[in-house]
């Protein structure tokens, strides 16, 4: 969440920055703003709203030139959505100019300091806070601004990614991050600021990912200096060649990214397990297992940490991972895992799941993990993010950038990624048979020709989804596998559409749920002909009988549902564990259309951040 963009070079910095805040808009957020400085005046706009409202009114109101720019998008925390609270924010002096990404938890005791000492506020931001502290530093210490940006955060406690310049030292901007992600492009002769590289990607395939705790100072010509925040020690900064390309970043010809991101799962899968997965051989290559082969082996069990889609991926992971290498799971919130005391032990293993790699529960149990003993496994998306970079040992998912804030391709390549995990060791273990190891290698490898064949019923699932756009109220139901793949489904439709959804284990509906059928409720009902198809088809009938409306998700040539449900939904055939990664299809593509029929942001949907990296 936020988003966070600067450019210092010979360039125009306007254009560099305002399009880096687009490309930063699938972050969430509810009001943006830009910086620029041209070495004589300082010309700051910012707005509650879009970056389109931002962009309106800075050429409508102030001259855009400048080779110096900061740019930032905002998620309320401290103060309320408005154009005082945005960022960029300026100290009393008007020469420090700031953005901020985080929460400074001790900012009113640091405010009621600065008060006494003659300092004004305008905003009810921690980041006005901040910037002012770093101000009166540079007054008591008489240090140029990175010591003082390092004294001040000393004093902070919390969580944060900031930058800050001077208009007295218009050659340089101090960068810093604390469990917030940061970027550096290093171009020739010019350096860009970002919460991810995709604001640069165009201009340079260099970048220095922050590490916590670290702080930098980048200098126009000079290039950048890397210390530590808590002692000053230098640290060689590493410089990473991004795999990102701009294709990746564009919608090409599709309405939304989130559309573009379902249909590019095929693909995504296969990038997931090529050159892991070598079927005709019987062979799964995994550098992150094979190295550690003997700490999973021995593992009394696996804790997966995790949040919201990650989550049901990991409740997927739990069914493959009993089932075939029977190793006993848990399931857990790290929002709930980090405060709950949880016994962990020595020979357990926590397996962390994230996207972005930057979700802060996540990381947080993964420290917690750590100074408990546990082994550390993370899976994720992004390279070189904190996650990849603060576990023992991982597998990247190779989803490629996921711009839509809710999650499809991210949920698919994860369950891929597990369940060549749960494979392997199953192998390892003994506790699947080679004819049965070898058919699901096998048919692993059709899933992404399934999923095509899933995604060419789009047409049909849309005229479901008219039929459905205005209900108020919606029930998932599933058995096994696909009782997480309709938690998911619910998900889904509550993000993007905003109606009320509920997923279920199917046999739980009798326990309650059933008193909300009616002829007004529609329900969707994951009913592959795989497990304990028969008890769901009992399900259905009891659903009929009360009159609700009953979307099934079925196998190819399936009759008997189709009897019962007034509408089906067919995918192909597989083996039980891999249905998760074929009935989410269906379900993805209805909640987009609902969405999309009710004129909703489907890719920024309201509230929502597609990386929570504050509390």
């Amino acid at each position: 969440m936020c988003g966070i963009v600067g450019y210092i070079g010979y360039r125009d910095a306007y254009p560099i920055v305002l399009k880096g805040l687009q490309r930063l808009e699938y972050r969430g957020y509810d009001s943006a703003g830009i910086a620029l400085f041209d070495d004589k005046e300082l010309k700051l706009c910012k707005t509650k709203g879009k970056v389109a409202d931002l962009k309106e009114k800075l050429e409508n109101e102030i001259d855009t030139s400048g080779t110096l720019g900061i740019g930032h998008t905002r998620w309320a925390t401290h103060g309320v959505p408005n154009d005082v609270n945005s960022h960029p924010h300026v100290s009393n002096s008007g020469n420090l100019v700031i953005i901020h990404n985080g929460i400074i938890e001790n900012y009113e005791s640091l405010k009621k300091e600065l008060i006494k000492r003659g300092y004004k506020f305008h905003s009810d931001t921690d980041t006005e806070v901040l910037v002012n502290l770093i101000e009166d530093v540079i007054k008591k210490e008489d240090v140029k601004l990175g010591k003082a940006v390092q004294i001040a955060l000393n004093q902070t406690i919390g969580a944060y990614a900031i930058a800050v310049f001077d208009k007295a030292k218009p050659n340089e901007i101090v960068v810093a991050r604390l469990g917030s992600p940061l970027a550096i492009g290093v171009g020739e002769d010019e350096y860009f600021i970002a919460s991810d590289a995709s604001p640069f990607i165009e201009f340079t395939n260099n970048a220095i990912y922050l590490e916590d705790g670290e702080m930098a100072v980048v200098r126009r010509n000079k290039g950048v200096k890397v210390r530590k925040i808590k002692d000053d020690s230098l640290v060689d900064p590493y410089i990473q060649e991004l795999q990102l390309n701009l294709e990746q970043i564009e919608k090409n010809n599709f309405d939304h990214f989130m559309l573009k991101e379902i249909y590019e799962q095929p693909s995504a899968i296969r990038d997931t397990y090529r050159g892991r997965l070598l079927a005709e051989e019987g062979i799964i290559r995994m550098a992150g297992i094979d190295d550690n082969l003997e700490r999973f082996l021995n593992a009394r069990r696996i804790v997966i940490v995790a949040c919201g889609t990650s989550w049901h991926a990991g409740l997927v992971a739990e069914y493959v991972f009993e089932d075939l290498a029977r190793i006993p799971v848990e399931v857990e919130y790290a929002s709930e895992f980090r405060y709950r005391n949880p016994i962990i032990n020595s020979d357990d293993i926590v397996l962390a799941i994230s996207q972005s790699g930057e979700t802060a529960d996540t990381m947080a149990a993964i420290k917690l993990a750590k100074e408990k003993g546990a082994f550390v496994f993370g899976v994720c998306n992004v390279v070189g993010s904190s996650i990849s970079r603060e576990t023992n040992a991982g597998a990247y998912t190779h989803a490629g950038p996921e711009i839509g804030v809710a999650s499809t391709k991210a949920f698919t390549t994860q369950i891929t990624v597990l369940t060549l995990i749960a494979l392997k060791l199953a192998k390892a273990k003994g506790s699947i048979s080679n004819t049965d190891y070898h058919m699901h290698l096998q048919e692993l490898e059709t899933i992404p020709q399934k999923i095509e064949v899933a995604l060419k019923q789009n047409d049909h699932i849309k005229e479901v989804a008219l039929k459905y756009k205005d209900a108020r109220n919606c029930l998932y139901l599933g058995r096994g596998f696909n009782f997480p793949v309709a938690l998911e489904g619910a998900l889904k439709l509550k993000e993007i559409s905003y109606i009320h959804a509920e997923g279920y284990p199917a046999a739980e509906m009798k326990h309650g749920p059933i008193a909300l059928i009616d002829e007004e409720m529609p329900v969707v009902v994951i009913a592959t002909r795989k497990g304990h198809y028969e008890k769901v088809v009992s399900n259905i009938q009891e659903i009929k009988s009360r009159q609700g409306k009953i979307i099934g998700i079925v196998t190819e040539g399936d009759t008997s549902v189709r009897d019962l449900a007034d509408h089906v939904i067919e995918v192909p055939d597989t083996i039980e564990a891999l249905t998760p990664l074929i009935t989410t299809i269906p379900l993805q593509l209805l909640s987009y259309h609902i969405a999309v029929l009710l004129g909703k942001d489907v890719d920024q949907p309201r509230n929502l951040a597609k990386s929570v990296t504050v509390e």
